[in-house]
């Protein structure tokens, strides 16, 4: 394992990871982001209770916000940080991450580093690896630096993917920052008016736009938003399930209870008890 630690606070690890140290994935801290690289033949991992599938060479980001269960994996490299490091928001001019990569509503974002790209990624990765052991007063901008150009990459071949390729820089912007509003105000907003007068959008063009990118419109990337957190909190927490739909936005429990058994099929309470069933089993 390789950390930098800045005079602030500022944290950055860098670490192979394989099936006698991946424990060090669950060890997350307040503001941290996760990069996990897969570098074996494939590689699952569970969070919040949801499966994916890596194959080689596919990276997967992750705030602190989301948690993983499990992980079975060969090979792998983590990029571990914190915001006092590297915060995506602050320089998403310069990175262009936020609601991409990072505190975006949509998905758990999984990058396949095209075959052009594999020597840029391993040789950045050497680089990195590398400036990690250089102290001196320039290593923390330097490690900045290579971070930044690790996101530009991955930003780089996610928007080449078939979902945004046809789209234009403008078009692709105002789905992140779309993605970015609903991750930052799906407890309080739950419309897409909302959502659109911010992006000085009507509702129908923004929908329009998500038909071109995306198979979910807006208003179902809001709701899953809603269903992932009140899952999460059932998962989780002991709140009680009046208190869930209050942080979410809902002023009476039956609103909420129909709307979470319109989605998920059962009630709050039923999808409750059927989780402590299987934990207990």
């Amino acid at each position: 394992m390789m950390i930098f630690e800045g005079p602030s606070h500022e944290k950055l690890t860098l670490e192979i990871i394989n099936s006698e140290n991946k424990q060090t994935l669950f060890d997350v801290k307040s503001t941290d982001m996760t990069i996990i690289w897969n570098t074996g033949k494939s590689m699952t991992v569970d969070i919040d209770r949801m499966g994916f599938h890596l194959s080689q060479n596919q990276i997967i980001f992750l705030t602190d916000y989301q948690k993983i269960d499990c992980i079975e994996v060969d090979s792998a490299r983590l990029i571990r940080f914190n915001q006092p490091f590297f915060c995506p928001v602050n320089y998403d001019n310069e990175v262009g991450s936020k609601g991409l990569l990072f505190f975006g509503a949509m998905e758990v974002p999984i990058v396949e580093i095209l075959p052009d790209d594999v020597k840029k990624f391993e040789t950045l990765w050497e680089i990195f690896s590398s400036e990690m052991h250089d102290r001196d007063s320039l290593q923390m901008d330097m490690l900045q630096s290579l971070l930044k150009r690790m996101l530009i990459l991955s930003a780089r071949n996610l928007k080449k993917s078939s979902r945004f390729h046809s789209l234009q820089k403008n078009q692709i912007d105002i789905i992140r920052e779309f993605s970015f509003l609903v991750e930052g105000n799906f407890s309080t907003h739950h419309d897409v008016a909302f959502y659109a007068s911010k992006l000085n959008k009507s509702p129908k063009t923004l929908s329009n736009l998500f038909a071109l990118a995306s198979a979910r419109p807006p208003l179902e990337i809001i709701h899953d938003r809603i269903m992932l957190h009140a899952r999460r909190q059932l998962n989780f927490t002991r709140l009680s399930v009046k208190e869930i739909a209050y942080s979410l936005g809902y002023e009476d429990l039956q609103t909420f209870s129909r709307f979470f058994k319109n989605r998920e099929g059962i009630s709050p309470i039923q999808y409750r008890e059927r989780i402590a069933q299987l934990v207990v089993a």
